[in-house]
């Protein structure tokens, strides 16, 4: 309980970052996510073709990967720099492959919700005249959205417990690299393992019985 007491304040800054990375990329993995299955459900196979390649690829490909691609590759050798402080460099690096990855995940949620919307509304749209852009935004995606709310929730979830591994883009400053430092410094301490379990069940939990309770909240009787 000493350990808990004198290095949770360390621990505690970096399970801040983790929260901050899991809401830069909760946000941007849901705009990427959606750009992705409009591209999937779109009429011009060049862009079906193309988001179907970037899920397929990245789902298939480890996260540890993803972030030690967006580090070495991106930021190093091609030069993608997003600020002059490291930290906030790597922060936004971490962020931006994080985001990437997740969006694949949140795109076959939202494909799934599309697939429960009756093809004929599709069908009715189109013969009163609406694009196939209006037809999306206006009458698919909102369904879609809420077909999916569990388990858009579960990805979040996953996406939240990824955040520990923002140490392969070059970010050791979350809270999974500050337990490292501590235990190399100090040994192993089961408080402190315990307190940053408990850190993200407090995150994870309510995530997951809130999306639970708004699916039944707003699920469409068909």
């Amino acid at each position: 309980m000493d350990e808990l007491i004198e290095y949770g304040p360390q621990l505690a800054k970096g399970f801040l970052v983790n929260i901050e990375l899991s809401l830069v990329g909760a946000v941007c993995s849901l705009i990427i996510g959606t750009i992705l299955v409009s591209m999937r459900v779109s009429p011009t196979p060049v862009l079906r073709l193309a988001g179907t390649v970037y899920v397929n690829v990245v789902r298939n490909t480890p996260l540890t990967l993803v972030l030690a691609f967006s580090s070495l590759g991106l930021s190093d050798q091609l030069g993608l720099i997003f600020s002059g402080v490291p930290r906030t460099n790597s922060f936004w690096i971490v962020s931006m492959g994080l985001s990437v990855y997740t969006a694949a995940f949140v795109c076959e949620a939202l494909r799934s919700g599309i697939n429960t919307v009756p093809m004929g509304q599709a069908e009715a749209a189109r013969a009163i005249g609406l694009t196939f852009g209006q037809t999306l935004t206006l009458i698919i995606l909102p369904q879609a959205f809420r077909a999916v709310i569990a388990p858009l929730g579960s990805v979040m979830i996953a996406m939240i417990k990824n955040t520990t591994v923002a140490i392969a883009g070059g970010l050791a400053i979350d809270s999974a690299a500050n337990m490292k430092e501590i235990f190399d410094t100090t040994g192993v301490s089961i408080p402190l393992f315990l307190g940053l379990v408990v850190g993200f069940m407090a995150l994870t939990l309510p995530i997951g019985y809130f999306t639970g309770w708004l699916a039944r909240r707003l699920a469409v009787a068909r």
